[in-house]
């Protein structure tokens, strides 16, 4: 195939205790998945079907690398989130089998320009330049469902210069992980590349040039960066 120009390299995350790499296909994201992050962000925990928002794939960053700060927003939001990585193809997938569809788990970050996303909400626009930009996927390695067994608790957490802000349980999950995807697979075909980023407990809140970042899922790798000015 003979391309206009170079397409550059194909987005991809690490992969636990190999060399080979993860090539990121999709980054779905799911809004307001704890109930308690659900009120802090002045909406309903009641549980009502799911919702979702993307990243475009180039958007993931690699654990320990720098984030450099957006433009175009004065409050910039972490949100600690399991990533899950899908392996197989899969559409209408039975809630018994979407287990099998899980290539494995990391820990991510979906960074958040909040301004721009209430901004967008209070006049109905989407929350796309609020969600999708550069650098806002920061992830750490995929462990293997194999090492790591399927995850349904396990304590999900952050610190900011080494202050807790963010502590909960997977287990406080509005929708679990198979609901997430028999839900997404009536709406896309998933592909093998696809992450899904599970979505944030509560303490969301703001970071600054110089922030030291750290946050991570029991059983997986922590998740670190530094944030820069640009």
């Amino acid at each position: 195939m003979k391309y206009a120009f170079d397409p550059g390299h194909h987005a991809s995350v690490a992969i636990h205790g190999s060399d080979e790499r993860f090539p990121v296909h999709r980054i779905y994201c799911v809004g307001r998945n704890y109930a308690d992050h659900a009120r802090e962000m002045g909406g309903n925990p009641e549980r009502e079907p799911p919702f979702f928002f993307d990243k475009p794939a180039d958007a993931v960053v690699g654990n320990g690398e720098q984030v450099p700060y957006p433009p175009r927003t004065q409050n910039l939001h972490h949100e600690i989130e399991l990533v899950v990585a899908i392996g197989r193809e899969g559409r209408n997938i039975p809630i018994e089998d979407a287990n099998a569809y899980i290539f494995g788990y990391a820990v991510g970050n979906d960074l958040t320009r909040r301004d721009l996303q209430f901004a967008a909400r209070d006049v109905g626009r989407p929350w796309d330049t609020a969600k999708g930009f550069d650098h806002s996927a920061p992830t750490t390695a995929i462990h293997r469902i194999e090492e790591t067994g399927v995850l349904e608790r396990g304590e999900i957490w952050l610190t900011v210069n080494d202050v807790k802000r963010q502590t909960s349980n997977l287990d406080q999950m509005i929708w679990s992980v198979p609901e997430i995807i028999v839900e997404l697979s009536q709406l896309y075909t998933l592909k093998p590349g696809d992450l899904i980023f599970t979505g944030t407990p509560s303490g969301v809140g703001p970071l600054k040039p110089g922030d030291e970042v750290r946050g991570g899922v029991e059983l997986l790798d922590t998740l670190s960066f530094q944030v820069v000015e640009t």
